[in-house]
């Protein structure tokens, strides 16, 4: 989910043998082949800018990884498609060898579309010819189980991508003509409160998961209160219209100089059209909905909204003991929404929209938990090495697949990201 800083590595259990495993990596090749279907080769050519990469190449290196990572290690006489893959599709992997620069990635017009689609026939032929029939070793289905994430993961890279791509385009095309959104009253904001001690956090059960999710370990957590749902484009409006992107003191200071130095003036995607705002989406350019979660805002601007509106965003440990117990389900890629959706039902006495809708930025450094261990070899390149200058998100997205998100994931982005679905929940101090 992400750009390169978003990949991670696998430590834990919850390796799947046979049909299981094959069956989820089918579904998930498919699924990506799916998402880019509706673009055209043009379409899957452009890179809209450095942070992003053309679909050929998501739909190539997603296959580089199984090609890399799997098949020249355990398919004897495996035969490469093209060994210029090696570096042409390698992101940021050292241990592997060169690799092309990342902001020019939409410079490779050759191999086309259509060599690169069968580049994932060659691999995926030779998947099924490691998997079939065999019991696989418990490190090389860990492996492949480990490509299955990392490929989910660029789905929702592609879908981000995508609709920046697609932003910059006068013709304001629409991906998908699907509109989600339909009129529901407005929820009221509400406090849930937990008392402070000391807690689990961590990844602790049998189910797939990232190195950086691990060891669990015990954390002092103050008492605390987040609020019962996402922040509103219309309560984000109204932070606008009150000067704040005007007001440095309301700013972190590297926010504000990004604030001067970008002409930030409101999230990604806003514009004023006769003096309303109007928002690019997935599905082409609509008019704002107040009561739909704002999204595309750096941490920045989250943490500015938040000390404007007398609150500040959860550490990452407060989310994750607030979800701990929440179910796993929410406004995900298979909703096929694309697009955040606006409460309908706000009842109950556990916070709503955790799991969905947009990845919620927390106050917390992205960083190593204690005793952490980066994997050996250049697979362990997937995640520790990004542990600097980051910030943690939680939740997932209305892009992010279901069997990809869970309470003890760990995204992360660098503070002044805005075009991934970021969004904000307020939290505060037990006795604010």
């Amino acid at each position: 989910m992400k750009n390169p800083s978003s990949h991670q590595a696998s430590t834990g259990p919850g390796i799947r043998h046979g049909a299981t495993l094959v069956a989820h990596w089918r579904q998930v090749r498919q699924r990506t082949e799916a998402l880019a279907a509706p673009l055209s080769a043009e379409d899957c050519q452009v890179q809209s800018m450095p942070d992003a990469s053309p679909v050929k190449w998501h739909l190539a290196h997603t296959s580089w990884f199984f090609e890399t990572f799997v098949l020249e290690c355990e398919l004897p006489g495996y035969a490469a498609f093209h060994p210029a893959y090696r570096t042409l599709y390698n992101s940021y992997y050292n241990g592997i060898g060169a690799a092309h620069p990342r902001a020019r990635r939409g410079l490779l017009s050759r191999p086309g579309l259509d060599e690169v689609m069968a580049y994932r026939r060659h691999v995926d032929a030779a998947i099924e010819s490691l998997v079939e029939g065999q019991q696989l070793r418990a490190a090389v289905a860990r492996m492949i189980e480990l490509g299955i994430h990392h490929e989910e993961q660029h789905q929702e890279l592609l879908l981000t991508d995508v609709k920046h791509m697609l932003s910059c385009n006068p013709l304001q095309p629409a991906y998908a003509r699907r509109w989600p959104l339909a009129a529901v009253s407005p929820q009221p904001l509400a406090w849930q409160g937990w008392e402070g001690g000391v807690r689990p956090i961590g990844h602790g059960g049998t189910g797939f998961h990232y190195d950086n999710e691990t060891p669990r370990h015990r954390q002092f957590v103050a008492g605390f209160a987040i609020a019962s749902r996402l922040v509103t484009n219309g309560e984000f409006a109204a932070f606008i219209e009150d000067g704040g992107y005007r007001r440095p003191e309301l700013w972190l200071s590297l926010g504000w100089d990004a604030v001067r130095s970008e002409g930030w003036q409101a999230p990604l995607y806003w514009g004023r059209r006769e003096g309303r705002w109007r928002v690019f989406t997935l599905q082409g350019e609509v008019e704002m909905d107040p009561h739909t979660p704002v999204c595309h805002v750096s941490l920045f601007e989250a943490d500015a909204y938040a000390r404007w509106a007398g609150a500040r965003l959860p550490t990452e440990a407060e989310w994750e003991v607030a979800a701990a117990d929440a179910p796993l389900a929410g406004n995900l890629l298979e909703v096929e929404a694309l697009h955040p959706l606006p409460l309908a039902d706000a009842g109950g006495d556990s916070p709503k929209q955790l799991f969905g809708d947009a990845w919620e930025w927390t106050s917390s450094a992205y960083g190593p938990y204690p005793g952490f261990r980066a994997a050996a070899g250049a697979v362990g390149e997937y995640n520790g090495k990004f542990m600097c200058n980051q910030y943690v998100l939680r939740g997932g997205s209305c892009a992010t697949p279901r069997q990809h998100i869970r309470a003890s994931y760990r995204n992360f982005f660098p503070p002044g990201a805005r075009w991934q679905f970021s969004g904000i929940r307020l939290a505060r101090d037990e006795d604010d």
